[in-house]
């Protein structure tokens, strides 16, 4: 089995939370939105999660030996049903470096569709892929050591900390939007690999409140990244 019940994991890259919201944009007028189907009971989500592990999974671990063979592309599904969670799936590690992609159960019920699951399951392993942990982490050093520097320079030897905690924080996020956009472009890949479509998978962007363009935001406006769903799907 690929996927296990947990009552924990550090969510390292977490994506925006999958919900209803009356303010959502109207969708682009690239793309059609498509009519919502009513929610699933949660025997048919839950079957719908599994069928979609099982499918998703090997492409997105064949793929990752294909693209990173520095990698530990050995992929663990997992449900993080900690109570309280909002709608949201992500990637993290564990201590020895298996990548971890975790769905919170309100994700798993507000998904439609099978398609819209893969989407999402692809997305999260994209980002390990794409090595967006690492380079996250990498963008967090490099801006506390920046931000501490210039406190230091500046002769504020006491905020220095703070610098380098809020230099950090501007690190992790300077590239954010563009990893959204690139686990979006490579989960589109994953998704139709995997027999499903992305462009029905997509549609679950009508669900979610545009972040627009934010400063230090971590995700990109919703329209950028409908586009890149649909300029890497009509390539394929």
């Amino acid at each position: 089995m690929r996927f296990l019940p947990i009552a924990l994991i550090a969510a390292i890259a977490a994506c925006e939370p999958v919900r209803q919201d009356a303010r959502s944009p109207s969708p682009t007028p690239a793309v059609q939105q498509a009519p919502v189907g009513p929610k699933l009971s949660t025997r048919a989500a839950l079957r719908n999660f599994s069928a979609v592990v099982d499918r998703v999974e090997p492409v997105a671990e064949r793929i990752c030996r294909q693209r990173a063979s520095d990698l530990n592309c050995d992929f663990r599904i997992v449900i993080d049903d900690r109570p309280g969670q909002p709608a949201n799936a992500y990637q993290t590690l564990d201590r020895n470096g298996r990548p971890i992609i975790a769905f919170t159960v309100p994700l798993i019920a507000e998904a439609r569709n099978r398609d819209e699951l893969a989407f999402v399951m692809s997305h999260e392993a994209a980002h390990h892929i794409r090595g967006h942990i690492a380079r996250q982490q990498r963008n967090a050093t490099v801006g506390a050591l920046v931000f501490g520097q210039l406190a230091g320079a500046l002769g504020a030897p006491n905020s220095v900390e703070t610098a380098q905690q809020i230099g950090a924080t501007v690190g992790a996020r300077s590239y954010s939007k563009e990893f959204e956009l690139e686990a979006d472009a490579l989960g589109t890949r994953i998704t139709a690999a995997s027999g499903y479509s992305p462009l029905k998978g997509a549609e679950f962007f009508f669900r979610i409140p545009d972040p627009g363009n934010k400063f230090l935001g971590t995700h990109p406006a919703n329209a950028d990244r409908l586009r890149t769903v649909q300029r890497v799907a009509s390539s394929l």
